[in-house]
């Protein structure tokens, strides 16, 4: 059987060269067409959305493996900026503490010099350093002492008050006995009415007490009652204490008067020690009884 042959023009076809130079000429008269009439424009349209999914599949790992990086490298670019802001803020609240103490301190040493200049300007300016290390007692240790001439029995006042007298003096330091003190006593007077008495200590946390008042005493609540001077000891007309309660007992001789402090015994930092004492004459001699005359 003779075997089948190819026509001649499919055996031997157009040269390569020839080729070439054909598919040379349409791509570059169907550039000139497109940029002329811009006809190719859907057809590109078209092939780019038939594309774009093998292109995403293309550049997703790359793009995922950025965007992991990306992650991680903001996440700790945060941490570290969260800390550094967090850092600066308890720094800024401390500051803002300190300046607002800085502050109260301030106006209380503003209120302590008046204080001292409606006193005549006779004072020593202190500095609470510590509570007596009895912690049922009401007394306090300052920075001052026989150094700066200060002298048991003084007393030591707050801009709204009486705090207390000092008991014990050391060459740097002295204490200070609060009014609250349990059995400290303080002489006052009721200013409305003028009506002498006597304040005393309860302890700390409780209220003072005027003792051995009669029970039909004309005193009252929101009574003030300021410092009498009768002893010696303390000026007269210093706030010593506000009556807030008063209870009186028909079977019982004296009426139970509670009070609080005028002055802020346990906030403030700083006291002023009056220097201001009076000295009294000594007390009259008692009358001897005439001895009887003669015997019978």
């Amino acid at each position: 059987m003779q075997a089948t042959t190819q026509p001649a023009f499919f055996k031997q076809g157009p040269k390569p060269f020839s080729r070439l130079l054909i598919y040379a000429s349409l791509s570059l008269a169907l550039l000139l067409i497109d940029v002329r009439w811009h006809i190719l424009q859907p057809a590109r349209e078209i092939v780019s959305v038939a594309l774009y999914p093998l292109q995403w599949l293309a550049t997703a790992p790359v793009s995922v493996a950025h965007q992991v990086s990306n992650f991680f490298v903001t996440q700790t670019a945060l941490q570290q900026e969260n800390r550094r802001l967090q850092d600066e803020r308890l720094l800024a609240n401390a500051q803002l503490l300190r300046m607002q103490a800085l502050q109260q301190d301030n106006a209380q040493l503003r209120q302590l010099l008046v204080a001292r200049d409606t006193q005549g300007g006779r004072g020593v300016l202190a500095e609470v350093l510590y509570n007596d290390r009895d912690p049922y007692t009401a007394k306090l240790v300052v920075d001052r002492g026989e150094q700066d001439k200060v002298k048991p029995g003084q007393v030591v006042i707050d801009p709204l008050g009486v705090v207390g007298q000092i008991t014990r003096v050391q060459p740097l330091t002295s204490e200070v006995t609060l009014i609250t003190h349990k059995n400290q006593p303080v002489p006052v007077q009721v200013v409305r009415n003028g009506l002498r008495g006597v304040v005393f200590g309860a302890g700390p946390q409780n209220p003072l007490e005027v003792r051995f008042m009669p029970v039909n005493a004309d005193i009252r609540n929101d009574d003030l009652l300021v410092t009498s001077g009768i002893d010696g000891t303390y000026p007269a007309g210093l706030p010593v204490a506000k009556v807030t309660r008063v209870d009186r007992n028909a079977g019982s001789a004296f009426a139970r008067i509670s009070c609080e402090p005028a002055a802020d015994v346990d906030m403030h930092r700083f006291m002023l020690i009056l220097d201001e004492q009076r000295v009294l004459p000594a007390r009259p001699p008692e009358p001897v009884a005439d001895k009887k005359k003669g015997a019978h």
